[in-house]
């Protein structure tokens, strides 16, 4: 049996990941990915089976590749709105430098291809964040509302400041950034 060579699957991922950004997910194939891939359909269909184990896969590496850096420098015990500052703007300068993954990630999670249960897996790497702003409503730092809320808020602020950069190639400046944090953290206080 032939081993699968790694740089096909990464030319696969890149492939798919801009077809993605560029079509959204309904609208590849594996014949479309496969001609950005630069590789036979044949060949394609060696390595993913079909469309479906194909986005799978990629979101699980696109979520391994997240995970690593969303809590780095994160402190449990450092005051509530330092560590939040320093998840925000892990996630941030993450969407930023891995637009397309972040991209994928979103379309993939809302999509038929991704169940229940791969759901629940991907929500746990927020667990540090969710622990964050439970111990941040306990101290009556942020709004007491439910979590769930609270992360779609600071998400969306994140999200729109990576599309707004990728699409309309606005340059953001330590200031800039530091005026975003400002705005999502304005909008959480107590």
């Amino acid at each position: 049996m032939k081993l699968r060579d790694e740089n096909k699957t990464a030319r696969i991922y890149k492939a798919t990941l801009k077809l993605v950004k560029a079509t959204g997910l309904a609208g590849i194939t594996m014949q479309s990915v496969a001609k950005e891939a630069k590789l036979a359909t044949g060949t394609l269909y060696i390595y993913f089976r079909n469309k479906e184990k194909l986005i799978k896969s990629l979101f699980h590496e696109c979520i391994n590749n997240s995970q690593g850096t969303f809590f780095r420098g994160y402190d449990v015990n450092a005051p509530f709105k330092v560590g939040f500052q320093i998840i925000w703007s892990n996630v941030l300068q993450h969407r930023l430098s891995h637009f397309e993954e972040s991209l994928f990630i979103d379309h993939a999670f809302h999509s038929p291809f991704i169940d229940e249960q791969t759901k629940i897996e991907a929500k746990r790497m927020f667990e540090p964040l969710k622990e964050l702003l439970t111990r941040g409503k306990k101290e009556h730092l942020i709004k007491d509302i439910d979590n769930f809320w609270l992360n779609t808020f600071m998400i969306g602020n994140i999200n729109e400041i990576a599309k707004r950069v990728n699409h309309y190639n606005k340059k953001l400046s330590p200031e800039v950034i530091s005026q975003n944090f400002q705005l999502c953290w304005d909008g959480m206080k107590a």
